[in-house]
């Protein structure tokens, strides 16, 4: 998590091309909806989705028959959820950051956010999920993460372009293999309002031409926020290598569902 002014702006880079976000963004594991169902959400669960973002995960859980209030810090990104998100009765999305939004008073079966909890202020999501639940109610929140595999020699080969244009690139830094990723409650067990969290992991590759691996890295935060120079460079780097692997790549992602009740 960035600190202080620049995690602030970072946050916000999201809305600033809503329609390439939409279009770029890879949708999530249709499993992991499945085991969310298995946890016991069932048809007719009142969620609370923060960061929705355009819609993709919602979606789901809207065609699984959950009622939705879908709270979103960026207005253009809500714009393109509500026309994603139209033939939904049951779906209201909301333009607000969820550190200042006033909870209603009919509480929620789950709390839910896909690839967004950790820019929520650390000193709010966590309790202020908790008070959004009902008691035995359901956090729910997914991660993603750039696992080893898919091209190895391709992502090396872009290290160099990070570090040659990226200064906060660490130097010789590598994917690593899910397994070496921690599963990680501790903000929530200290916090004596969740019970011991429940991890559900999935790893899938993705295929990118030139053109849709671009598209992609544009709706990346800390490449948004490079200076234009630097961003055209690196970018003009990564496209060259992806047009000597012949034209495409694959990246694999480690998607991890956390699932833990209210307490208190």
């Amino acid at each position: 998590m960035t600190d202080g002014d620049d995690y602030l702006r970072l946050r916000t880079t999201f809305g600033e091309d809503a329609e390439r976000y939409d279009r770029a963004r890879p949708r999530y594991p249709a499993q992991m909806f499945d085991d969310l169902a298995a946890a016991g959400v069932r048809p007719g669960a009142r969620v609370l989705e923060i960061g929705c973002g355009t819609g993709q995960a919602t979606t789901d859980l809207a065609e699984r028959g959950h009622r939705i209030v879908a709270v979103e810090l960026g207005a253009d990104m809500a714009a393109v959820a509500r026309r994603n998100l139209a033939r939904f009765g049951s779906v209201e999305v909301v333009t607000a950051a969820f550190e200042d939004w006033p909870l209603p008073d009919e509480p929620f079966d789950v709390v839910f956010s896909a690839t967004a909890f950790h820019w929520i202020d650390p000193a709010v999501r966590v309790s202020k999920s908790a008070d959004a639940l009902r008691p035995g109610g359901l956090l729910a929140t997914v991660r993603t993460e750039h696992i080893a595999g898919g091209n190895p020699e391709f992502w090396v080969a872009a290290q160099t372009c990070y570090e040659r244009f990226d200064p906060s690139t660490p130097p010789g830094l590598r994917q690593q293999p899910a397994s070496a990723i921690p599963e990680d409650d501790r903000e929530l067990v200290p916090s004596g309002r969740f019970g011991p969290a429940r991890f559900h992991r999935y790893e899938w590759d993705a295929s990118y031409t030139t053109a849709e691996y671009l598209d992609l890295l544009l709706t990346y935060s800390g490449h948004r926020a490079l200076p234009a120079a630097q961003r055209s460079g690196l970018l003009d780097c990564i496209a060259g290598l992806i047009e000597g692997n012949g034209g495409r790549i694959v990246k694999r992602y480690l998607t991890e569902l956390r699932l833990a009740r209210r307490v208190r």
